[in-house]
């Protein structure tokens, strides 16, 4: 299996899938993943492996692969708006839109029936309360930033992004387009809804650390166009989910 690495590094990724060969063919596991690293780094989109603790590999993106990723993530959420669906519109409930209005007293019964959570809880529509509350609202503050975006006359530039993000000093950018790449692989509800709920965590923290928009006097530059490219391909991630699920991805709460 392929996904975001427990212990992050420099990774976008992490398998262990070098303990498995290890363990048919009596090889060291790290032995097993020195191998795998070299043969990685020479595929196409790969700027670098790195065995890390008793064989786990983690896989760092190249800037073309970065810039690639968050243009497909969008492409499909466009797909999906146009088609009705990621199947054709049958994962996706009568009357939800991708970006529709507010609707707590549909959309919490359903969410409690996939997550287990208490319903009362969810009602507290807080970020710290509830994670339903916590996707919504990411959503919702994805489509305010665009907006703002194209009042500033900005817009979001994916290969921007892509070279920025591959030697970002500061993590969150990366470790959040991590999380939304495993996107794609997560399909039951149970798990999507708490994947959403990791993205919309993960959102909240890049956002802080790397504000999308300009602040003050500062001026509009590449560097929030590339942060942009990261907004949209994250609303497009929680919208898709969420209209998966059955449930309201607000543009405004």
């Amino acid at each position: 299996m392929v996904e975001s690495p427990p212990r992050r590094g420099g990774g976008d990724y992490a398998t262990g899938v070098a303990f498995q060969v290890a363990a048919h063919t009596g090889w060291p596991s790290r032995e097993v993943a020195a191998v795998l690293c070299e043969r990685l780094v020479r595929e196409l989109g790969i700027e670098r492996a790195e065995v890390v603790g008793g064989g786990f590999v983690n896989v760092t993106l190249d800037a073309g692969a970065r810039t690639e990723l968050l243009r497909s993530l969008v492409a499909e959420r466009e797909s999906a708006d146009r088609t009705g669906g990621p199947d054709g519109g049958a994962a996706r409930s009568p009357g939800v839109r991708s970006a529709g209005l507010d609707a707590p007293g549909r959309d919490i019964p359903r969410w409690a029936a996939l997550t287990g959570e208490d319903p009362a809880a969810l009602a507290v529509r807080t970020e710290r309360a509830g994670s339903l509350f916590r996707v919504q609202y990411a959503h919702a503050r994805t489509c305010s930033l665009l907006r703002g975006a194209v009042r500033l006359g900005l817009a979001p530039e994916p290969a921007a992004a892509g070279a920025a993000f591959s030697g970002a000093a500061h993590p969150a950018p990366r470790r959040l387009l991590s999380l939304l790449a495993d996107r794609a692989r997560i399909t039951a509800p149970g798990p999507l809804a708490r994947h959403l709920d990791g993205v919309a965590l993960a959102f909240a923290d890049f956002h802080d650390a790397c504000p999308p928009l300009p602040r003050g006097d500062e001026k509009p530059g590449a560097a929030h166009r590339a942060r942009l490219a990261l907004v949209e391909a994250t609303g497009a991630v929680l919208a898709g989910g969420l209209s998966q699920l059955g449930v309201t991805a607000p543009a405004h709460i």
